[in-house]
């Protein structure tokens, strides 16, 4: 379980969260999400921490959920498909919620899960070859975990859109609409190191406040019950007939269903 979430601390306090499935393109499953949130409670609590760096071993970012583990997970027992919701939506909130400033490296594929990662973090960085999509609807399910965080950063208009549309887009349009802050066209180690000086510029408690001020003002923080609203109707879609026949059509590599082309 550990290795799949892999967590350093460097001598600065930066820490780095490496989401370590590249055989999967960093699809999360059950697993994964455990180790994030275990992940982002010991990093929380350690004082040392200054920053965290959010990154994807090999080719992608992330690639959303295991759509293998989906298919399965539409037939877990009410209580097992619940938890699974609400793994999701929790490690949300607590990226969205972490008290230091967060920086996510942003390369090749970042679709579904991915993109409400994008959504909680402080700055976001993408390399020019970027892929996006919020496409949970083409497998008969519904983003609602990351739907809160995705109004949040990129507002409604641009949300509605791509959430029901699925379709993908690249590191310009990412921009374009405010889900990236930047595409860097040179190094990008480079210029999270410009990013980590500035940070570093600043004082951590008083670079906290702010953060947690932001949130909070602006009623960004998510309650428990919010939290199991939005877990109860992501796996309920996800057990749906719908959810059933979308994740079975992925697996198979066929067009679902409910596909008449026009």
């Amino acid at each position: 379980m550990a290795n799949s979430v892999l967590l350093g601390i460097d001598a600065r306090g930066v820490a780095t969260a490496t989401l370590n499935r590249p055989e999967r393109g960093n699809a999360y499953d059950e697993e994964m999400l455990a180790a994030l949130l275990g992940g982002l409670d010991s990093l929380a609590a350690n004082p040392a921490i200054r920053a965290l760096v959010l990154r994807g071993a090999g080719k992608h970012f992330q690639a959303g959920a295991d759509v293998h583990w989906l298919n399965q997970a539409t037939a877990y027992p009410p209580e097992r498909a619940y938890a699974a919701s609400h793994a999701t939506t929790e490690a949300m909130r607590k990226l969205n919620e972490f008290p230091h400033p967060t920086i996510a490296m942003v390369k090749g594929a970042c679709f579904g899960g991915g993109v409400g990662i994008v959504c909680c973090v402080d700055v976001a960085l993408a390399a020019p070859d970027a892929l996006f999509g919020i496409t949970e609807i083409r497998v008969g399910v519904a983003p609602t975990p990351i739907s809160t965080h995705m109004v949040n950063a990129i507002g409604l208009r641009q949300t509605r859109r791509y959430a029901l549309t699925g379709e993908r887009f690249g590191a310009e349009e990412a921009a374009r609409i405010g889900l990236v802050h930047e595409v860097v066209q040179g190094d990008m180690e480079a210029r999270l190191e410009q990013v980590l000086d500035a940070i570093f510029l600043g004082a951590p408690g008083a670079i906290s406040a702010t953060k947690d001020s932001f949130l909070g003002a602006n009623n960004l923080k998510l309650d428990s019950r919010q939290v199991a609203l939005l877990s109860h109707e992501g796996w309920t879609q996800r057990s749906s007939p719908e959810g059933r026949e979308g994740t079975a059509a992925f697996r198979d590599k066929r067009r679902p269903s409910w596909y008449e082309p026009g």
